[in-house]
Parts: structure tokens; sequence; C-alpha cells
């Protein structure tokens, strides 16, 4: 018999008996769309934690300086020039100054609240939003206008919301500020980067007049591409400890650890995922094996008859597991449909919202299918074909 005689007889066996064979395939159906959708939710949850670690700053890497003792070697905006000269891809950078001045308003009120004094650049490095008004910009830095951007909070209390902020007036030390806009982080960090909920930024060259110092606390670069931060963040160390002392210690750190540590906690969640989809395919796969054994059980006569009239043992055995590998591949076809449909509709229906789907969930799952059914079907067809055709054709 040739391969297109085994799956003929195989589909006209299904056809004879669809109920049944319809609710052995039910088992592979579920497997196989959890399998999908095991999958697409890990690749999900990846890419949102990835998202919201990036949301930080844009591939951002931050100096610090860990300096101790009696005259201590601090950062300054030279090293921000220097780092920038020298270290290609950096694509923006910014000082930090940071200053715990109180500010009053008009009314009286005083307040003690974060002030950092950063550049235009800060924006893009910090990955903020803007939610009312604008950011300083170059014209502000260079003008040394003073001008604040403040954030969500800190308008919230002081002024009863963040549009209603825009254009009051505070002063520090005495000079007026002007509030041209509000911001806050893209991601909720809380509490763990400089930027605190009541916090003040104004530009880094008005915050120098009020600290004397060319000494900054904090250097912000970000570099244009996430897989040159390694090697961006070993060249700003190197540069920034050629320029001081060399007892001095500087903290050079980026986010690279961070986002592959996240990649692969909800790699190994997917895996716990998919392992426990393999025990529905397995229990899928007994079901086929039952359902096989009884399939021959009640066609025994049958055959007898076959083998009468010539069909070899492994004829009689490929018709048997070609069977069990039509329901199961069935059901692992409708399965993956199945789970395929869901994130498909989401992309359809919400185009804001992209959900990956994996080729490769759909291979397993057709595969896992193709092998379920050649494991849990080889012991029924090879009972099948061991049967002696004389007491095969005397059963009743």
């Amino acid at each position: 018999m040739v391969l297109s005689e085994i799956i003929s007889l195989a589909i006209d066996s299904f056809r004879a008996n669809k109920v049944r064979f319809a609710l052995t395939a039910l088992g592979m159906v579920m497997g196989s769309a959890s399998v999908i959708l095991v999958v697409t939710i890990g690749l999900t949850g990846r890419q949102y934690a990835i998202n919201l670690i990036q949301g930080i700053g844009a591939n951002m890497i931050v100096a610090d300086c860990q300096c101790n003792g009696r005259t201590p070697d601090f950062l300054t905006e030279a090293d921000l020039t220097t780092v920038s000269e020298q270290v290609p891809g950096i694509l923006w950078s910014s000082p930090m100054l940071e200053m715990h001045d109180p500010i009053s308003f008009g009314d009286g009120n005083v307040k003690d609240v974060l002030i950092l004094g950063v550049s235009p650049q800060y924006q893009s490095v910090r990955n903020l939003l803007v939610l009312s008004g604008r950011f300083f910009d170059e014209e502000d830095t260079i003008s040394r206008a003073k001008v604040a951007v403040v954030t969500v909070p800190f308008a919230d209390d002081m002024f009863g919301g963040a549009e209603r902020a825009v254009n009051q007036t505070f002063t520090i030390r005495g000079i007026p500020f002007t509030i041209i806009g509000t911001f806050k982080e893209r991601v909720n960090t809380f509490g763990m980067s400089e930027v605190a909920k009541q916090t003040i930024l104004i530009p880094y060259p008005v915050a120098r007049y009020f600290t004397g110092t060319n000494a900054v606390k904090q250097l912000f670069f970000s570099v244009q591409n996430f897989s040159d931060t390694p090697r961006a963040r070993d060249e700003i160390a190197q540069v920034i400890q050629s320029r001081h002392r060399a007892g001095s210690v500087y903290d050079v750190t980026e986010y690279t650890a961070l986002v592959k540590t996240a990649a692969q906690i909800a790699d190994l969640m997917t895996l716990v995922l998919l392992l426990v989809s393999a025990v529905t395919l397995a229990v899928s796969g007994v079901g086929i094996m039952n359902i096989m054994l009884a399939t021959v059980r009640s066609r025994i006569r049958e055959i007898g008859i076959r083998k009468a009239v010539g069909a070899t043992y492994r004829e009689i055995q490929l018709q048997f597991l070609a069977e069990a590998i039509l329901i199961s591949l069935s059901g692992g076809i409708v399965g993956t449909l199945l789970g395929l449909a869901l994130p498909l509709s989401v992309r359809f229906f919400l185009p804001a919202y992209t959900i990956p789907i994996s080729p490769w969930s759909v291979v397993i799952s057709l595969g896992t299918a193709m092998v379920v059914g050649i494991l849990f079907g080889t012991l029924p067809a090879t009972r099948a074909a061991q049967m002696d055709p004389v007491e095969s054709l005397k059963y009743e």
C-alpha cells in the first residue's frame, strides 16, 4: 500500500466515528491552544518588563562620584564634555546638581523641595513626559532664564493641578522663577530615582550660580543603541577616571543587566508554563492511546480479513498509526488556530496594543501534536499488526 491509501483509510475511519474521534482530539485542541497562549503571554510579559525598565531612561548610563575624605574629587561639567567628545555613540547627556533650598510663594508660603539643576537634554536622557507647558530649551540655558519645570504632585499640592501651575511663580533665595511646564517620569520608579515626588528642575547654569561650584552630583548619558551600552559604560568609566586622582572612585552604571535579568525571569516563567501545557498534551496522548486500543479491539475481524487478503505487518501498523496521528494532528491544528485567534483579535481590534506572536510556538504546537500521535499511537498500532489472522477471522 502506498502512503496515500493509508491516509485515505485513516480518514474513512475518522468519518465513520466522527463524534468519538472529535472528543478524543478535544484534549489536543486545549493542549495546543495552551502552548500558543503560554508562549504569547510569556513574550508579552517579557516585552512589558523590558519596556518598563527602558522607560526609566533611553539606554541610560549614570556616572556618580563615590568620593569620601577631606578633599573629594567630584565630577564636573568638563567631564561631561570630554566624555561626549571621546566616547562614540553618545546621543544625549546632562549634568545634574542637587539643591535642597526652601522656596517661597507670593502668599508667604514656604516649602522645602528638591531642586535639580539639569540641561535640556535631561528630558530625553530620562525619558520624561511633559504633561503641560514645555521643558526649558538651549536658549533658556544660554540666557540663564529663571524658569522651572515641576513634578505633577508638586503642581497638584501647590496650585491644584498641572495646567494651573504653568506661569505661576516662586522664589529661591529671593530670585523669582516662572514655572513653564509640569512633568512626570514615564515609568513609576517608586522613589528609586533621583526624581522625588516634590521636585523642581531648573537650568544647570542657574543652579550652578546658587551652589558656587563646578562640582556636579551625577552625569547622565544616553547611547544611541541599547547593544552599545556596556561598551559605552566601560569607556565612560575610563575617561572619567583618567581625568581624576588615582584614589577617586566613580560608579558608572547602566540597566543592561537589569533588562537581561527581567528577560531571563520571563523566559523561565514561560518554560514552566510550557511544562504545564506538556502535561495536558500527555494526558491527551493517553486518551488517544485508549481510544485507539478500543478501536483495535472493535476491528479485530477487519484486521483478520485484511491480513487474509495480503496486508503485511507494516501496512497494518501504519494504518492504525496514521489514524492516531490524524486525531492528534487535527486537534493540534484546531488548537493552534484557536490559540492564535486571541492575539490576532487584539491586534485587529486594539491596534495600540501589540501582542507578540512567535512562529516557534506554532512549530512547537504542531510538532508536539505529531510526536504525541506517534508515541501514543505506536502501542495500539503494534498490537493490531501482531494479531494472528486465523484467530482474528474467528473473533465474534
